[in-house]
């Protein structure tokens, strides 16, 4: 019962959302390839600059937005991402992959205990310091 009034009035519910845009007399500003949408509003009290933000399409994860929007969101510039002007991503980028921490495909470096546990024996380069008597 609790868990189906979290979800229906809870921060990330669309009843709670849909009642921030309309407080915060929110515009909608654009949409990234991934379908969120991105919102302006007026400044909050004792503010300058205008209330910024993002409803994810599915499930929020902070890491879905583009480094393009990123900026916008964060004020590091005005202009507003288009699909017609260029883009900030650099060649060397990748796309966005989903966080993986704690499910099976998460990184495990060698030596990690679900990876066998075994770290390579140190090579013998290392030459502790010892204070000065």
């Amino acid at each position: 019962m609790f868990k189906a009034i979290f979800n229906f009035l809870g921060v990330l519910s669309p009843a709670h959302i849909s009642f921030f845009t309309l407080a915060y007399r929110g515009q909608r500003v654009g949409t990234d390839a991934y379908g969120n949408r991105y919102f302006q509003g007026r400044p909050r009290k004792g503010y300058t600059k205008p209330r910024r933000w993002v409803v994810y399409k599915g499930e929020p994860e902070a890491s879905k937005v583009p480094p393009e929007w990123h900026g916008w969101l964060h004020h590091q510039t005005d202009t507003v991402p288009n699909s017609g002007s260029a883009s900030f991503r650099r060649p060397w980028q990748q796309p966005h992959r989903r966080n993986m921490t704690g499910t099976q495909a998460a990184y495990r470096p060698p030596g990690h205990i679900l990876q066998g546990g075994n770290r390579p024996k140190a090579t013998g380069d290392y030459e502790a310091w010892s204070p000065p008597k």
